[in-house]
């Protein structure tokens, strides 16, 4: 099917309706009245018969229903709850983020896009809420997210008065930052999770193996969306041999029942400024991930840049419904890039589409059997699961800073931050001196490091600090034509020099440049 190439096209277009297909008899094979316009699924607002929206919405709660689920596992594992509770809140997090996927597919006042964003549990705040759990306990990670949130829902209100202090190369070097804090966490629930008397068994060891090259196997093997369902069959297949191996706690199954509502403020939040403040410093790094989410979505989905209302209500949407998912007991949610990936794959991009799998994922919070199965994993099957994951977002922030490009300014900025970040961190002593604030915010956090370095690296280094060649790398594999300011500081440089101009047609001197380079 052809689609309109420009935006301006593409855009008349998404408006228009096609007519259905005429019905014909039941002779004919093709049934009567069942008419379809396949254009409408293209289309923000089309208008779609349920039966062939649940399709497209059931695809996009597949791929991200083990990433939405395993950061309450991970954090509620840290913080030692009990398997009840955990099943409490892994309910709860299906709920948040229905909901907050229907928010963003239809705003209420200025929260919410109005693009087919998926909402869901991040995993960006699970290596903070980690250490702020096992420190302060899981009612200080909840306080901490209930002020978080607000501050970033305010934020997202005013979007585009700061959204430009952070700068594409400063959310990049935070997501790998992140990835690099997370292969830890993962590391420990290959082992069979911190504490666990028999950490690093063979057991353990033999079912985390089994997930990762289940997950692998299916990666290399799968074609298409399929690809995105590979850690769901890891999931599936490490749980099914660890039935067979007795490793499941099956104690929860003995008072399941049916049909349960989702509990509100299962857990009594406490507020502590030393766990509000670092979780505050990775809202701001989520609200950039939810920009580059936004703005990648209209892009390949919309064929158009994205708008600043769009833009302001997606991150007033991620930081207000992460707010709400703190009265849940949960943890902050955010924009789900694998789905944008989705429709990147599918280009569908209808809002009815999309809010069909919304209204599945909420219909599965009352549902607790999927709530207790997955409570029940042994946590070296989500190990083996969740260190490819990880691993693929550190892969996610070396793509990021590529495209930021690699100018001197950039590789001064992430080089700095992150050597910094990860660096200082290793060794907590280094914070002796500062107040005990800093310590406990900065010492042992690596993320919230890296994004202050980076950030005021960012602010501080001058602007027109970049690599002084004719064609620069900027990402891509095409070399970038000079601008004519740049051709200007060259000649510059090169008359500062004593070189002589003016000795091509260009009116250059390309022998005098290169030395002047190389001498660089």
């Amino acid at each position: 099917m052809d689609h309109p190439t420009s935006p301006e096209a593409r855009e008349d277009a998404q408006k228009k309706v096609a007519p259905k297909e005429p019905a014909v008899d039941a002779a004919s094979g093709k049934g009567c009245g069942k008419g379809f316009d396949r254009q409408a699924l293209f289309d923000l607002d089309g208008s779609i018969p349920p039966q062939r929206a649940v399709p497209y919405g059931l695809q996009h709660i597949l791929a991200m229903f083990v990433a939405n689920l395993a950061p309450i596992y991970i954090v509620a594992a840290a913080a030692s709850l009990d398997q009840a509770m955990t099943s409490t809140l892994i309910q709860n997090a299906m709920l948040i983020a229905g909901l907050g996927t229907l928010i963003q597919l239809f705003p209420v006042w200025r929260v919410g896009s109005g693009l087919p964003i998926v909402m869901g549990i991040s995993f960006t705040f699970v290596s903070v809420l980690c250490g702020i759990v096992a420190t302060y306990g899981y009612g200080a990670a909840i306080g901490a997210v209930l002020v978080g949130g607000v501050v970033e829902g305010v934020l997202g209100l005013f979007a585009r008065y700061w959204r430009r202090f952070i700068s594409p190369i400063v959310a990049a070097v935070v997501v790998t930052a992140i990835g690099f804090s997370l292969l830890g966490v993962g590391a420990v629930s290959f082992g069979g999770g911190s504490g666990a008397p028999d950490f690093g068994s063979a057991q353990n060891l033999l079912l985390g193996m089994v997930s990762l090259v289940s997950c692998l196997v299916f990666q290399v093997v799968a074609k298409g969306f399929a690809k995105q369902l590979s850690v769901l069959f890891g999931l599936a297949i490490g749980y099914a041999v660890a039935l067979c191996l007795g490793a499941v706690d099956l104690l929860g199954f003995q008072s399941l029942s049916l049909f349960a509502l989702p509990q509100v403020m299962p857990v009594v939040p406490e507020f502590r400024l030393d766990a509000i403040v670092p979780l505050v410093l990775i809202f701001l790094v989520s609200a950039t991930e939810t920009i580059g989410d936004t703005s990648a979505l209209t892009m390949v989905g919309l064929d158009r840049e994205v708008r600043d209302r769009e833009l302001s209500g997606s991150i007033a949407c991620d930081g207000f419904t992460s707010s709400l998912s703190g009265l849940f007991g949960c943890l902050p949610i955010t924009s789900f890039s694998q789905n944008v990936g989705l429709i990147a794959m599918t280009k569908v991009v209808n809002r009815r589409a999309i809010a069909s799998g919304a209204v599945i994922m909420v219909a599965a919070a009352f549902v607790p059997l999927i709530s207790v199965v997955f409570s029940s994993l042994p946590e070296a099957v989500l190990g083996g699961c969740t260190i490819m994951m990880f691993g693929n977002i550190i892969v996610s922030g070396f793509q990021m800073i590529a495209r930021a490009g690699f100018t001197q300014r950039n590789i001064i900025i992430a080089a700095l931050s992150l050597a910094v970040g990860l660096g200082f961190t290793q060794v907590g002593d280094l914070f002796a001196i500062f107040p005990q604030i800093v310590q406990e915010v900065f010492a042992q956090n690596c993320v919230a490091t890296v994004f202050l370095v980076a950030l005021v690296a960012n602010l501080a280094l001058p602007k027109e600090a970049h690599v002084k060649l004719d064609e620069q790398y900027d990402g891509s594999h095409t070399p970038r034509t000079p601008t004519s300011e740049e051709i200007a500081e060259a000649r510059a440089t090169l008359a500062a020099a004593g070189a002589s101009p003016a000795t091509d047609a260009g009116g250059c001197n390309p022998i005098a440049e290169a030395e002047v380079r190389a001498k660089a």
